[in-house]
Order: C-alpha cells, then sequence, then structure tokens
C-alpha cells in the first residue's frame, strides 16, 4: 500500500584484499574490519577478495550475533573471494562464473585462478523481496594498455545479462563489489544503460567521505603509488548500483566511504576503501513505465563501443591461437623427425655415424615441453575465441533490436 511505512537499509561494501600469506597484515585488518561491522548497525555486507575460508568462518563466528545469515560462494582455484553477511534471512543464492577470467599464464595477477563471479542471494524483508548480488570483475593493471579490457567487457555484459534474467520477480535490485572500472568507462555506461541500474554516489541526497568518492586512493599505505600518478585524487571502482522493480521507489539517502586508517589504528581497514549506503525502500501507487527514445539510442552506442573492444580482442585471441597452434605442428614436426631418425638408427641405417643419445633424449623432451606447452595455449585461445565471438553475436543481436525500437 501506499500508505506502508518506509524502509531503510544500511549496506556496506567493502574490497577487503584477504590474500593467505601474501597480503599486508591479513589478520590484523580482518579482525579490525570484524570489529567495525559488529560495532556498526547495518543490514546487509558485501565482501571481495576474502580468499581465505578460514578468515570467513572466522568473521561468520564473529558476527554470528549480529548477521546471524551468511553466504560464501566458492569457485575457481583459490575461490571467488566473494561473501554476504545479513541480518535478514537468506532465502536462496545462486552463482554464475564468467566465461572469460584472463590468462592462465599470467601467474604475476592471477585473477584466472580466483574464478570471478557474480554471486546472488534473496531476501525478503518486509514483504519485499531484495536480489542482491556482488561480483568482482578483472582487474585493469595497465590503463593506457589494457591487455584485459575484452575480457572485463565481457564480464560486465555476462553480469547485466545475469541480472537482467534473473532479477524479474524481484521488488528491489540491489549490486555492490569492486567492478575495476571508472564510472565513464565503457563497461560500465553498458551495465547501467542495459540494467538500468542506478549509481548510489551520483543519485546520493547527502555524501561523506574521499573526495569524488574515490575508493582507491594515493594516500594508501597499501597502494601502488606509481600506479596512482595519473589519478592525484584516487579513482572510484567500487559501486554500490541499485534499481526498483514493480511498484517500489529506491532513493540513497546518504553514502559514505572510509578514509584512510581505521580508527585509533595506523592501518587501514584495506587497500580500498569502503562504501556504505543507505537506502529509502518505499512502495508508490503506480509503477514507473519505461521510457523508449532517447535512451536507447545512447545505450546502442554503447553497446556499438563495447562490441567493438570485444572485436578488437577476438583479433587478438584468433593471433594467438594461431601462434600456438604453429608452434604446437612445428614441436609435434620435430618429434616425428626425432623418431624417424632413433627409428633409422636402430635398423642400422646411420652405421658408422654415433648416435647421440643424450642429445637426442634432451631434444625429445624439449619438443615434448613445447607440444604440450602450445596445445594448452591453443585449447586456452580457442575457448577464449568462442567466449569473445559469442558475446559479440549476442551485442549485434541486440544492437539490432535497440535500432528498430520505435
Amino acid at each position: 500500500m501506499k500508505g506502508d511505512p518506509p524502509l531503510r537499509l544500511h549496506v556496506f561494501d567493502l574490497n577487503c584484499w584477504a590474500i593467505r600469506y601474501l597480503s599486508k597484515r591479513r589478520q590484523e585488518r580482518m579482525r579490525l574490519i570484524g570489529d567495525m561491522l559488529h560495532r556498526e548497525d547495518f543490514d546487509l555486507v558485501l565482501l571481495q577478495e576474502v580468499w581465505s575460508e578460514q578468515d570467513y568462518s572466522d568473521l561468520k563466528v564473529k558476527l554470528g550475533g549480529c548477521y546471524p545469515f551468511s553466504h560464501y560462494f566458492r569457485s575457481g582455484v583459490i575461490g571467488s573471494g566473494l561473501c554476504v553477511f545479513s541480518r535478514f534471512p537468506i532465502l536462496d543464492t545462486l552463482l554464475y562464473q564468467y566465461s572469460l577470467n584472463g590468462y592462465p599464464y599470467m601467474l604475476q595477477h592471477g585473477d584466472w585462478f580466483c574464478g570471478k563471479s557474480v554471486g546472488l542471494v534473496i531476501i525478503k524483508i518486509s514483504g519485499i523481496i531484495f536480489n542482491i548480488y556482488v561480483t568482482h570483475l578483472h582487474a585493469e593493471y595497465c590503463r593506457e594498455k589494457d591487455a584485459y579490457l575484452p575480457h572485463r567487457l565481457v564480464q560486465a555484459w555476462e553480469l547485466a545479462q545475469f541480472i537482467r534474467h534473473t532479477s524479474k520477480a524481484a521488488d528491489v535490485v540491489l549490486l555492490g563489489g569492486d567492478l575495476n572500472m571508472h564510472p565513464e568507462d565503457v563497461g560500465i555506461r553498458l551495465l547501467r544503460g542495459w540494467t538500468g541500474l542506478q549509481d548510489a554516489f551520483v543519485e546520493a541526497t547527502h555524501f561523506e567521505g574521499c573526495e569524488d568518492g574515490c575508493t582507491l586512493v594515493p594516500n594508501n599505505c597499501f597502494t601502488d603509488k606509481s600506479e596512482m600518478l595519473p589519478f592525484p585524487l584516487g579513482i572510484r571502482i567500487d559501486y554500490i548500483l541499485y534499481k526498483a522493480i514493480s511498484s517500489y521507489m529506491v532513493k540513497c539517502e546518504l553514502l559514505k566511504t572510509t578514509t584512510g586508517a581505521a580508527p585509533g589504528m595506523d592501518v587501514p581497514f584495506s587497500d580500498h576503501e569502503a562504501v556504505m549506503a543507505t537506502l529509502h525502500i518505499q512502495r508508490q501507487e503506480q509503477a514507473a513505465g519505461t521510457t523508449f527514445g532517447t535512451a536507447e539510442l545512447t545505450l546502442a552506442d554503447v553497446v556499438t563501443e563495447a562490441r567493438t573492444e570485444v572485436a578488437v580482442g577476438l583479433r587478438v585471441a584468433q593471433r594467438q591461437r594461431y601462434s600456438s597452434g604453429r608452434m604446437a605442428m612445428l614441436a609435434l614436426l620435430l618429434l616425428l623427425l626425432q623418431a624417424a631418425a632413433t627409428l633409422g638408427a636402430l635398423v642400422g641405417l646411420d652405421a658408422g655415424q654415433p648416435f647421440p643419445k643424450l642429445s637426442f633424449c634432451l631434444l625429445a623432451f624439449l619438443a615434448i615441453g613445447v607440444l604440450l606447452l602450445s596445445t594448452g595455449l591453443h585449447l586456452f585461445h580457442t575457448m577464449e575465441v568462442k567466449m569473445l565471438r559469442g558475446t559479440e553475436e549476442q551485442m549485434q543481436m541486440v544492437l539490432r533490436a535497440l535500432q528498430e525500437c520505435p
């Protein structure tokens, strides 16, 4: 009913940067995060990069009295790092792992081993169904030469599709996470345009925290200062996005970020600043209708831009597939030549010539190693080509539909 009292939802989102044996002062920071969450009055907590299940278990024990309901999403080799704590019962959960997650041979980055995903939890508060999504997209690493842009765009597209197809029964949709995209990037414009999600920072009535809502700031002691030189104020890559479906209305009353070290400590909670939002949800008399026209034209431009970037990534993947396939064929040819030479030696065709067994063995091992490596790369890039081509075709289909809208 229109006269129903409004609901206020207090949301906390943080990339915890909790990698066992690698993250600096991890245990101390996780204890500080737990203390803050226990002290503050949040309804919903969305965490990323909790890659140690022991850390999740410790938080679950510590926060059990405040947040009796929680879920940890498992995927990849070392885990998705995604988890949710809630004051309200979790009705259902679902995990979708992105089809592209970087490259397994880029060990220094490691995104592929995390199994980057989006997790969904469904909760019900005062009769309102909430679809809560938490995610972590592939990192950028180098903005000037972003080799992972096509993969991150595929992830943004799959995230948007996942939200669209799973939120039809929801009253309110909420997405929180480290999207690793600047607000003006094509990926974030694609995600917001295709789902209709609103940016809490843009829509907030009041804001408190880092300038421009930045969540990765140069004065954080865990931040690489050289990477932040082009961005003296920092960058905003952590988001809380939302929208209302059916007959509800959602407004962001207050958005806050943490600002540096934890109170009374010399260490921040993470290498990212946390984002906190107070959302006002109320039933309205009539559901807002969808407007067509200029919005579709703008979205068509965004989809076209994203499709172009995906097509560039597709051509790169095709070249890498060809190179690895050619290397595999050369290694196989070398093995066949060695086998022929060995067979000739055994039947005495090289009489009078000493058989260099050690050299042949070393060369054979090298050829086998190259063959296995290049075959693995060829298979990986073949799958990459299929995923990129599939996404490009989906975008082309959506683009055609948008352009045909009256």
